[in-house]
């Protein structure tokens, strides 16, 4: 099975400013489609900007809302598919979530964010209730959780034992937290065998200082690519055959006592 090559596109776009960020979201997608890759994986919130306070009812859109349409085109016009973050309106309720849409413009995942990170979020959104959510793409089974969810080594065993491959995870990763993206990423990488893309925002906007960093790390716990502090779209490879090999090789799945553990719960 070849190798599904992916483009994280390290960006904040504009904040408040759907159109420039789907204009941004659109040439990075031809740059990502260019250099071959299949899948591209945009930061948290990334169609609305993440400080835009109290606009987020005003911005926020159903799953199937006019943002899906748009990114579904950008996605079939340069034939690869797209991971992003938005906010979602369900009714009464808003949700940091992302979604993935495939090449050919449908939408095959959506998720909301079941670990609220500080007050900006647990003022404004309801924490998603669905840990793991999947999709398969190019037979690489994708996974989906948003920054904060993944310090969480629950959430992300929850997606090993559910056979998740590659796990994708939109963020908004700030100042002084940045040792998430340079250690905890690839240790649970590691700890889970799988690929964890971790895609964040850069730079300041309002009160939050992103750190930049996003990486693709692999299930041996090496980084195959890693982005600088600002705005970047880096590319790297994710190899099933890598993948099965290190499973096969790292006994942790395997060694698992469960009936030790329900005191986790």
């Amino acid at each position: 099975m070849p190798s599904l090559r992916t483009a994280l596109l390290q960006s904040s776009g504009r904040p408040g400013a759907v159109a420039e960020n789907l204009k941004a979201l659109d040439e990075a997608a031809a740059r990502a489609a260019d250099a071959g890759a299949r899948l591209l994986v945009a930061p948290e919130l990334f169609l609305t900007g993440y400080a835009i306070g109290d606009a987020v009812p005003e911005l926020a859109e159903p799953a199937a809302g006019p943002g899906s349409e748009a990114i579904a085109e950008i996605a079939v016009r340069h034939g690869l598919a797209v991971l992003y973050g938005y906010p979602e309106r369900d009714g009464e309720r808003i949700f940091n979530a992302s979604q993935l849409i495939g090449a050919d413009g449908a939408r095959l995942a959506n998720y909301r964010k079941t670990h609220l990170f500080g007050c900006f979020e647990q003022e404004r959104f309801t924490p998603g209730e669905q840990t793991v959510v999947q999709a398969d793409l190019d037979g690489i089974r994708i996974g989906l959780l948003i920054c904060y969810d993944v310090e969480f080594p629950e959430n992300v065993r929850a997606h090993a034992l559910a056979g998740t491959d590659l796990l994708l995870v939109p963020t908004a990763q700030m100042h002084p937290f940045q040792f998430v993206a340079e250690s905890v990423v690839p240790v649970r990488a590691f700890e889970s065998q799988m690929y964890v893309a971790y895609v964040n925002r850069t730079g300041p906007e309002g009160e939050f200082e992103f750190v930049g960093l996003s990486c693709l790390a692999g299930p041996d716990g090496v980084v195959r690519t890693r982005a600088g502090r600002g705005e970047e779209l880096v590319i790297g490879e994710v190899d099933p055959e890598f993948l099965a090999a290190s499973r096969a090789a790292n006994p942790y799945l395997a060694d698992r006592r469960p009936g030790l553990y329900g005191s986790l719960a």
